[in-house]
């Protein structure tokens, strides 16, 4: 990690681990203060030009979207841009492994959020047999080297794996099936995979001892509680991201100008209908 974080988030914004239940109310006024911050990092990342990426992986129902979501729904996404592939296509099928990936790599002045990654060839490639073992162990030796020339290149490597116990994994994936807001997230490979909790734990142990290194280590974030685990992680990156907050002008809005000849149009607009 290119140098050590100059500005990070207030000490106060997360409360200590297993310091009780935490409150919808404190959790909205922790995370305020956490989007406050993530914005002084975003003005110093297009600032200075930084690059950024930040890996996010973990069982289904570990928590990564609502995650995501909470770092990115007070930012710019054209600064926070969030990466979720598809399954490969068959052309992509035939190029190297992470070919795919490295178009979305950030430049200068970018954030990029990977919703699951290459390392897709790690997990649920490597269990649910759409990859060899021979495969697979390629990639775990090969995949340090790829990420040691993104470090080289000025890139700033953060990875977060969101660790879930099996029996909050069964709540969250019941709770999708009952809920019709949530029933798009349990895809058909999801309830294939719910079944292969140990070869996704060794799968997972291989990786991180392949993957684990100096230069682009992996963070694990308890994600029990999602509300802690979003302000947990988010205050982490923080402290991991050089920035400064810059001077800003105090904003003010111009006088409006006068209507003068201008009139409301007597068009028939359609409306839409006014149902609460």
């Amino acid at each position: 990690m290119a140098g050590r974080a100059q500005r990070s988030a207030p000490r106060d914004v997360v409360p200590a681990e297993g310091a009780g239940k935490l409150s919808r109310k404190e959790y909205e006024a922790a995370l305020e203060k956490l989007h406050v911050e993530l914005v002084k990092l975003q003005r110093w990342v297009q600032h200075k030009g930084l690059k950024v990426c930040i890996v996010f992986e973990g069982r289904d129902g570990a928590g990564k979207g609502g995650t995501i979501k909470a770092i990115t729904e007070r930012v710019s996404p054209r600064v926070f841009r969030v990466i979720a592939l598809p399954a490969p296509t068959d052309r992509e099928k035939s190029q190297m492994y992470v070919q795919r990936y490295l178009p979305h790599l950030p430049a200068a002045g970018e954030i990029v959020i990977f919703d699951r990654s290459w390392y897709n060839r790690a997990g649920v490639e490597r269990v649910m047999g759409f990859c060899t073992e021979e495969q697979a162990k390629k990639f775990l030796n090969a995949v340090p080297l790829v990420e040691k020339a993104m470090v080289d290149s000025g890139i700033i490597l953060l990875k977060y794996w969101l660790e879930v116990s099996p029996e909050e994994q069964t709540r969250r994936l019941e709770d999708r099936i009952d809920d019709g807001r949530k029933i798009w997230k349990l895809s058909p490979m999801d309830l294939k995979s719910y079944s292969r909790w140990y070869d996704y734990s060794r799968a997972r142990d291989d990786m991180f001892a392949a993957t684990d290194t100096g230069f682009a280590p992996w963070y694990v974030a308890k994600s029990e509680n999602k509300r802690r685990v979003r302000l947990n992680i988010i205050s982490h990156l923080l402290s991991r991201i050089p920035y400064k907050a810059l001077p800003q002008e105090k904003v003010k809005l111009p006088k409006r100008q006068a209507a003068g000849s201008y009139r409301d149009p007597k068009y028939p607009y359609k409306v839409v209908p006014e149902r609460f």
